[in-house]
């Protein structure tokens, strides 16, 4: 049985979500790739690049010690994938983020990545078009940003705001 798609109707709905990340309150089973997703584009869309990868890494480090998710070889913050994400998702917003609400923005980004509409689950395969499973599952990767090792992620220049 695939999972419901998250599919935001209004601001509001992603402002909840949001705020329930900010607070910690947000339940765990709630706290999917897509919402991991809606986070860095919220945080991309209004701030600074700089300002939301701080935010983004703090506020998951935050969410995980709240709920009790300690960072283990295999579990917890993983700050490679972290940052692999934040660039996709800058990449996907110079390219759609012209005269497009948030809503549509977050709506867009879920139907090309999220995990519930592709069988073989594209945003747990995507790194590993450009990690080796060794590289990627590494302690090292996991505490600190780590190049790739099968091939460049491209990024546009372009500024966001």
């Amino acid at each position: 049985m695939k999972k419901r798609l998250a599919i935001y109707r209004s601001p509001n709905e992603i402002d909840t979500l949001l705020h329930a990340f900010q607070e910690c309150s947000l339940p765990r089973s709630e706290w999917t790739h897509e919402a991991h997703l809606t986070v860095a584009l919220w945080y991309l869309f209004y701030d600074s690049e700089s300002e939301a990868i701080n935010a983004i890494r703090n506020g998951i480090k935050r969410y995980n010690s709240v709920q009790g998710i300690e960072i283990t070889q295999n579990s917890g913050y993983h700050e490679t994938l972290t940052l692999f994400w934040v660039r996709t998702v800058r990449r996907y917003l110079a390219d759609e983020s012209h005269n497009c609400s948030i809503v549509h923005l977050a709506n867009g980004l879920i139907a090309k990545y999220a995990d519930s509409l592709r069988d073989s689950s594209a945003s747990r395969t995507l790194p590993f078009r450009y990690y080796t499973r060794d590289r990627l599952m590494s302690w090292e990767a996991r505490i600190n940003w780590v190049e790739p090792d099968l091939r460049a992620i491209e990024l546009k220049q372009v500024s966001l705001k």
